[in-house]
């Protein structure tokens, strides 16, 4: 079971054991806001199983201001959809391909699905009349550190849309 920990501005942090989330819970360094289903039954009680914990005092978040560009991670940020067609995508393809120069970049890598990638081959977008969905961006803020929210829970939704800039 994995509890999800936000910072004191609801910020996701990391993601941890129920086991972690309940000793920072008890330790008063944390409190619940979701629960489990599933109750963690003590020798003498019986605690709910933290989901989601609010950490009691601000952290500052370590943040790797140049993150790594992998395969995985241009498909988790393109939400697996092709960057040309929309469909589904398990591959990544080069707007500006490698032999003409083109780099291992998050400006320049897009999910690609396997029909586009084929067609597409060794040509550029603009050469094939094809325009890209959107503009390939590298990620941005903590919630790309965190490996562990590729998979997220159901109840941690609320606590992972994107929020608005005041």
């Amino acid at each position: 079971m994995r509890t999800l920990v936000l910072n004191a501005w609801y910020e996701p942090l990391a993601v941890v054991t129920f086991r972690r989330a309940l000793v920072l819970v008890l330790a008063g360094k944390a409190s619940v806001v979701a629960e489990d289903d599933e109750p963690v039954v003590g020798p003498g009680e019986v605690f709910g199983r933290p989901s989601v914990i609010l950490l009691n005092r601000y952290i500052r978040p370590r943040f790797e201001p140049s993150l790594a560009v992998t395969r995985r991670g241009v498909l988790r940020r393109d939400g697996n959809r092709c960057g040309y067609c929309g469909k589904s995508a398990h591959t990544i393809d080069h707007i500006q391909p490698r032999s003409r120069g083109g780099e291992d970049s998050w400006e320049n890598l897009v999910a690609c699905c396997l029909r586009c990638n084929n067609v597409k081959g060794n040509h550029t977008p603009a050469e094939m009349g094809w325009k890209l969905r959107f503009t390939p961006q590298p990620p941005r803020g903590t919630t790309w550190q965190i490996k562990e929210l590729e998979r997220p829970a159901a109840d941690w939704e609320t606590f992972l849309a994107p929020q608005s800039a005041a």
